[in-house]
Parts: C-alpha cells; sequence; structure tokens
C-alpha cells in the first residue's frame, strides 16, 4: 500500500510539474519593467504540491518545470536564467510549504506566502544584480553589438522613470516585480488549495 502511495504521490508531482511548465509559459507584461520580464503564475502549481505533500515535494515540481522549460524551449544564457528561475521559485515555495506543513491551517498558510514572497522579492534582487542581469548581457553579446548590465538598466529607464541606476532598477523594478508575482501567486492559491486539494489526495495521505 506504502508502495502503491509513493508510485501515485510521484506521478502527481510530475503532474504538477509539467502544468507548473505550462503556466510558465503564459506570460503576460508589467508596464514598469522591460519587456523581457514577465510574469506567470506557475509557482501556483508548485505551491498546491508542496502543500500536498511538503517542502521536498515542491523542490521536485519547481526543478521539472524549469528541466521542460530548458528542454524545449531553450536558453540563450546557457541554463543561467532556469537555474536563476529554479533557486527564486524555492525561495518563494519551501517556506511557505515548510510552514504550512508545520501547521496546517489558513493562518500559518498566509504567513508562509507572506514570508515566502518578501524572500523571493530579496533574493531576486540580489539574483538579478550578481547573476541574472550579468549573464544575460554576456551571452546576449556579439562582435557587432555588446551588452551590458548598464543597457538593461537603459531599457527600464524608458518605462520607468523611477530607474536611474542598477540600485533603483532592482528597487523599483525587480522588487516590485517579485511582490507581485507574489501576491497574485498566494491570492490564487489560497482561493483553490483546498478545492484542489481533494482531488490530489488519497484517504492515506489525509491530513
Amino acid at each position: 500500500m506504502n508502495k502503491k502511495t509513493d508510485i501515485r504521490k510521484l506521478v502527481i508531482i510530475s503532474m504538477l510539474g509539467a502544468i507548473a511548465f505550462i503556466l510558465m509559459l503564459l506570460e503576460f507584461p508589467l508596464w514598469f519593467v522591460p519587456a523581457f520580464y514577465e510574469l506567470d503564475l506557475s509557482e501556483v502549481a508548485v505551491l498546491i504540491g508542496g502543500f500536498s505533500f511538503g517542502p521536498v515535494a515542491a523542490v521536485m515540481i519547481e526543478g521539472i518545470k524549469v528541466i521542460l522549460n530548458l528542454i524545449f524551449t531553450g536558453s540563450i544564457t546557457m541554463g543561467v536564467g532556469e537555474l536563476a528561475n529554479f533557486l527564486i521559485g524555492l525561495s518563494f515555495v519551501v517556506p511557505a510549504s515548510y510552514m504550512y506543513k508545520k501547521h496546517k491551517t489558513r493562518k500559518h498558510a498566509i504567513i508562509g506566502l507572506v514570508v515566502g514572497t518578501v524572500s523571493m522579492a530579496t533574493l531576486g534582487a540580489i539574483l538579478n544584480a550578481y547573476l541574472l542581469l550579468p549573464a544575460y548581457a554576456y551571452f546576449m553579446s556579439t562582435p557587432d553589438m555588446i551588452y551590458t548590465v548598464e543597457s538593461f538598466v537603459y531599457l527600464g529607464t524608458q518605462v520607468n522613470p523611477l530607474v536611474t541606476n542598477l540600485f533603483t532598477f532592482l528597487l523599483f523594478a525587480v522588487v516590485p516585480f517579485n511582490l507581485i508575482k507574489g501576491i497574485l501567486t498566494s491570492a490564487v492559491v489560497i482561493l483553490i488549495y483546498k478545492r484542489v486539494s481533494v482531488l490530489i489526495k488519497a484517504k492515506d495521505m489525509a491530513e
């Protein structure tokens, strides 16, 4: 019975990873960031898995999502963008899943989602500054066109007058972007989780 339960759990985790990948493709822009930043709600599927099975499952679903994205869409940054997406995603879903696993109440779910959102906004800014933007500049550069981090800051200035340098780019573009993503994702999860969890959890996995 335990083996059957484990197999069922792995199947559901794989399905949620595939759903997260599909949601990742459904991106839409926000007005205050350059066009290469697009918001998606793929973390909804990751959090549903994390709330149902714990933070380890959330890590697995996040991993499946970025691997599928790397396989099917390719990467101009040789996987750096997927790595950053993976790490930023984990900074959101792991705290939320962990807190909900410890105390499976609506209150702790909300607290976990708030902590995860703040964590994602913080780590997102750090990774953009020291990994993602430098990597994009490196891999997008050609002998005829050299990109730098300042090139992306300039693009930010064109759509957001508050952006004047890298620090303000992070403060007024990257951080709000991830805060909005966290808030929207959290709202959807709070609205649908209990209904969806009934469908994906067997009786022998009941809380």
